[in-house]
């Protein structure tokens, strides 16, 4: 086999090895091979041989008695290290807290993961009836989110293309809908400062958001909210819109990013 060939091989097992540990992260429960062939229509062979690999290397666990797989300590050590090497969390967290016991709302910090945003550290208020449930790992879809639609907002023209071409492809025939109620919320954001969800996620949510730079130039977006029976649209824009702005710059200023 020529060497160019042989890298290409092995790129395409990284890939799909890659491929594997998502899904089983993204499942509620362990998966089978199955399970994961159904999912990923990598064929049947290279999934047994790549969970064989994935178990021996720790990302995977094979629970005992059965096929069946769930994340291995591997990826909590990967975690710990992102986390460790450019993680907001520490300056961030006492100006979330405060937002949300200001707001009575939950707070998210999130990053992007493929299409979605991903909750790295999540704050909720001392008071609340309400709680969101979602905790650190949830994820949030890019599109319809008010995370995602903050963070798409940050990003450099060229950057959003790209992203904005990612969601044109997965969301299929959805896309016209949404990508007009996409633009409405970049508006939104370069006239106001933050996007908004009411409902759009999650029928049940009403959310702020707002993008932030780290840094080292990676992008975070602030979620902001909670029951839309609770949060309504007026309380969010006139109350909780203009603190959750002053703690973004506050949380900017700390890291030295504030313009």
């Amino acid at each position: 086999m020529k060497q160019s060939e042989q890298s290409r091989d092995e790129v395409s097992a990284l890939a799909r090895g890659l491929t594997l540990v998502r899904e089983v992260a993204q499942a509620a429960s362990p998966l089978s091979n199955r399970d994961l062939v159904t999912r990923t229509g990598i064929p049947k062979a290279t999934v047994s041989r790549l969970t064989a690999t994935l178990v021996t290397a720790e990302y995977l666990r094979q629970h005992p008695h059965s096929e069946r797989f769930s994340l291995g300590p591997a990826v909590l050590d990967l975690n710990n290290a992102y986390l460790r090497n450019f993680d907001l969390r520490a300056h961030a967290r006492p100006h979330l807290a405060e937002l949300a016991d200001f707001g009575g709302v939950t707070v998210h910090l999130c990053v992007p993961d493929a299409l979605d945003m991903l909750v790295i550290d999540t704050v909720r208020p001392r008071t609340a009836v309400l709680l969101s449930h979602m905790d650190v790992g949830a994820r949030m879809a890019m599109a319809t989110s008010a995370a995602g639609r903050a963070y798409l907002s940050v990003l450099s023209t060229s950057e959003r293309q790209r992203m904005l071409e990612q969601i044109r492809h997965a969301s299929a025939r959805q896309w016209r809908s949404l990508r007009s109620r996409i633009a409405t919320a970049l508006e939104h954001h370069a006239s106001h400062g933050y996007c908004s969800s009411f409902g759009e996620w999650n029928p049940h949510i009403h959310a702020l958001g707002v993008g932030l730079q780290g840094p080292r130039g990676d992008r975070y977006a602030i979620s902001c909210g909670g029951a839309a029976s609770v949060l309504g649209v007026e309380h969010m824009r006139r109350h909780v819109a203009p603190r959750m702005l002053a703690v973004a710059h506050a949380i900017a200023r700390d890291i030295g990013t504030a313009p």
